[in-house]
């Protein structure tokens, strides 16, 4: 008859540690993954919430419209006045001077409605609304550049302003994207009246509705006005996606975040195995007197499997204690990069999902162990110190059965199934080769010739003698190691995005809305005190693509159900030029340029990654609208283009009878020489503001600082995630060793009996570790460079530019520690007392 579980609990909790002892390992592995995913999960839970609960905020107001280089005419605001309040106004860069300084400025310029959501806060504590008359709100960058207080006069344009508060808190900052100088607020008239809105200006109108009616279904009016207005060139978010470029990295990191928690738990499961198998070798003898007492194999089972879930649930706990307690910390390092609540942040779903995959996890890992000793005679139990436990076959299905409800769980709750699918069969996969690996060391070591030195000879059987435990640690090391190459890989690879991406011969200067008649004395103004300047300009102007393919078959883009893969150039307004022969940085891939004098029918150039995205082929044609005219022409060639140049790059480049009687302006770039004087180049800034007013600059090194501290914060969070990973390879490689003591203890014995010296013994786990890892070190290095290359180059859509000197270090720390643990395991073997081994045998 069996045991009521109320009776296999009390002999469970009689026998088991309060402090856990010898189900450490499952403890630790189960915690590290449980927390792994919690914080994960509450992390990425917590943006979201923040994205959707502060949509309305983030984008000031429900629904925004943006177009370049125009306002809106009548009957476009008619429209959107149909939904609700609008508030209006203009985005562009623009120059910020004083008598003695210059400053690149974001100006944002808003009517008195702005904000109709959130609130503007300034440094001073005050809570205020757009600014009036020549008053500005000011960024603290712009006060420090421009040498002012609050209460001096600046000059934007040829309008005198005021700054008259400090800029603490903008509510809309997030939508509005990447910045390229510190912003300046001021009333909606301000830009017009700094002639800063000419014909051909470079700025964006932006006119944001806050619906009369809040049920009203954001997307449904933004496919209302797409129809309504086809060739408008709007650019349309809604309070749903406030920020896309917020959502985007979001759906980025928590993909890399939750294969970094599903690699952490497939690291846990290995370790788990190895502990319990630990556990339940420790207990053999236990096991024994209770099936000669009468116990069945279903008692057994009961007995330890309340005991490891006991474990496991105290694991999973903590882990989700510790998820929420990490959480604020990593939101603490995406801080300005993304919407989080600060403080403890607890989510359910995330937290249910977390526990779910841990005990699913333990029960998976576990079962093999566990039903491998409840099938084995108590005799055959009390011998298995030098007799291994046989493999029972039932176990399989136990495993399979667990690893298949992670494997589901995972698909069902992933918003990206295919990239989980890929992941969990790339585990299977590594799980397979390991221990198909394994099998062959010890098949290897089995044949090759015995080495003359004595304990290279005992290290080599040791591989492969009855019941050698080469294919677990084969199997937790290849893990252990993989994390360390993966962590260093993914680390070194965003570090060497921060310092290589960016090109070293990049220009110090963009220069936007130089006047087409006063380009001469644009070139005087930068060759009087830099006469090797290099400058370069070029025609600009934005235009939106309406229709593409063949003449008689062409698409309009207004049509489409979804823009194609990698045709982003279809979306909104891009930057068009003209030019007579072929820019710098860019290769000819297929047709031929056109001659200077092109006069005839109107051609144009593409990008061949927009051609290969749309399908589209030299002969073909493409319209774009220009200031509302539609301008057709037919492509001549396809280009290769050097994106990193940071020079000017267009996808389309047009023939110059094809757009150059559209308005419009020059834009520049100014490379000064190296290590031309600071004050020299504040000089020309304040001549160019002076000469210039309409122009704006955009000093390249503020650019990079800001996509540093971007990349900075994103190299921290992953840091931080994948530290995770190796935190469990470092517990399975210390369980993988200790797991096998009970058969090192019986090994040393005999061999101190024999005369060896605790010296020789040292040595001899020496070299055994030292064979596996050896070998290990080459298959980590390919598998954790794998998973890297992925997590790079497909989710953050990065350069792979790993420094593979730090990998190799790395790696090498690794197999530096794995043969430190296995030092440091084998010194409580040097200490048992042969004679008491020998009769626990």
């Amino acid at each position: 008859m069996n045991l009521t579980w109320g009776t296999a609990w009390t002999i469970a909790r009689r026998d088991l540690n309060a402090r856990f002892k010898g189900l450490r390992l499952l403890l630790v592995c189960i915690f590290l993954g449980t927390a792994a995913l919690a914080a994960i999960g509450t992390l990425t839970s917590a943006i979201e919430r923040e994205l959707a609960s502060s949509g309305q905020e983030l984008l000031g107001g429900d629904l925004e419209v943006e177009v370049w280089q125009r306002d809106l005419s009548a009957e476009e605001m008619a429209a959107l006045e149909e939904y609700g309040e609008v508030s209006g106004g203009f985005r562009l860069q623009a120059m910020a001077s004083t008598p003695d300084a210059a400053a690149p400025i974001e100006l944002k310029a808003v009517d008195a409605k702005w904000p109709m959501f959130g609130t503007l806060v300034l440094a001073d504590g005050r809570e205020v609304a757009a600014p009036s008359g020549t008053d500005a709100w000011i960024a603290q960058g712009a006060i420090e550049r421009l040498g002012i207080a609050v209460g001096d006069s600046f000059t934007v344009g040829t309008v005198t302003l005021t700054a008259a508060g400090i800029i603490a808190d903008e509510p809309d900052r997030l939508s509005e994207g990447f910045q390229l100088g510190p912003t300046v607020i001021v009333a909606e008239d301000i830009a017009a009246k700094a002639g800063l809105l000419q014909p051909g200006a470079l700025y964006q109108s932006k006119h944001r509705v806050a619906f009369a009616d809040p049920a009203r279904n954001p997307e449904a009016a933004e496919e209302a006005l797409s129809k309504a207005f086809p060739d408008a060139g709007f650019d349309i978010r809604t309070r749903d996606r406030a920020s896309p470029g917020a959502d985007r990295f979001v759906r980025q990191m928590s993909d890399f975040l939750t294969l970094v928690g599903l690699a952490a738990l497939v690291i846990a499961g290995i370790g788990i195995a190895g502990g319990v198998s630990s556990y339940l070798d420790q207990r053999r003898t236990s096991i024994a007197t209770l099936k000669v007492l009468g116990a069945t194999s279903s008692d057994i089972v009961r007995i330890y499997a309340l005991q490891i879930g006991v474990a496991a649930l105290v694991g999973s706990i903590a882990g989700l204690a510790a998820g929420v307690l990490v959480t604020p910390l990593l939101a603490a390092a995406l801080a300005g990069l993304l919407p989080v609540e600060s403080g403890f942040i607890i989510a359910p779903p995330a937290l249910l999902l977390a526990a779910s995959y841990g005990l699913l996890v333990a029960f998976a890992f576990a079962a093999a162990p566990l039903l491998r000793a409840r099938t084995f005679p108590a005799m055959a139990l009390m011998r298995s110190g030098v007799v291994p436990l046989a493999r029972d076959k039932r176990a399989l299905i136990a495993t399979g059965i667990g690893l298949a409800a992670i494997c589901a769980l995972a698909l069902v709750t992933t918003d990206q199934p295919m990239l989980s699918g890929g992941f969990l069969l790339g585990a299977g996969v590594a799980l397979a080769l390991l221990a198909g690996l394994g099998w062959a060391i010890q098949r290897l070591a089995g044949r090759l010739p015995r080495p003359a030195n004595p304990l290279l000879r005992s290290a080599l059987a040791n591989l492969h003698r009855p019941g050698a435990p080469t294919g677990a640690l084969v199997t937790a090391l290849g893990f252990g190691l993989a994390a360390f190459v993966l962590l260093a890989a993914v680390q070194s690879a965003i570090d060497g995005n921060i310092q290589q991406r960016v090109p070293r011969e990049a220009p110090d200067y963009f220069v936007l809305d130089v006047p087409r008649d006063k380009e001469s004395r644009f070139f005087e103004l930068i060759q009087a005190d830099f006469p090797k300047a290099g400058i370069r300009s070029v025609p600009t102007m934005r235009g939106a693509v309406l229709a593409y393919g063949p003449k008689d078959a062409m698409v309009r883009v207004a049509e489409l159900e979804e823009i194609p893969d990698g045709a982003w150039a279809l979306r909104g307004e891009r930057g068009l030029t003209y030019a007579d022969r072929l820019p710098p940085g860019n290769r000819v891939v297929a047709g031929e340029w056109w001659s200077p004098l092109q006069d005839g029918e109107p051609l144009v150039s593409v990008d061949a990654e927009l051609a290969r995205a749309t399908g589209l082929k030299v002969g073909d044609y493409l319209t774009v609208g220009i200031l509302g005219v539609e301008r057709t022409a037919r492509i001549a060639n396809l280009r290769e283009i050097d994106w990193e140049s940071l020079g000017f790059n267009f996808t389309l480049v047009f023939s110059r009878n094809a757009i150059s009687d559209a308005p419009h302006n020059l834009a520049a770039t100014i490379d000064l020489p190296e290590g031309a004087d600071p004050a020299a180049r504040g000089a020309l800034l304040r001549a160019m503001v002076r000469e210039l007013p309409s122009s704006s600059v955009i000093e390249i090194g503020g650019i990079l600082v800001e996509a540093r501290k971007l990349l900075e914060q994103v190299s921290l969070a992953t840091l931080a995630a994948a530290a995770v990973t190796v935190l469990a390879g470092l517990a399975v490689l210390m369980g993988a060793i200790a797991a096998a003591r009970a058969a090192r203890t019986y090994d040393t014995v005999m061999l101190r009996v024999l005369g060896a010296s605790r010296r020789q013994i040292l040595l001899l786990q020496l070299a055994e570790y030292g064979l596996i890892a050896g070998l290990l070190a080459l298959v980590a290095l390919g598998l954790g460079s794998a998973l890297a290359w992925v997590v790079i180059t497909q989710l953050f859509t990065f350069d792979w530019l790993p420094d593979w000197g730090q990998v190799l270090g790395v790696l090498g720390l690794g197999v530096a520690l794995v043969l430190a643990f296995a030092l440091a395991g084998s010194l409580p073997l040097l200490r048992a007392k042969p004679a008491r081994a020998l009769r626990e045998l």
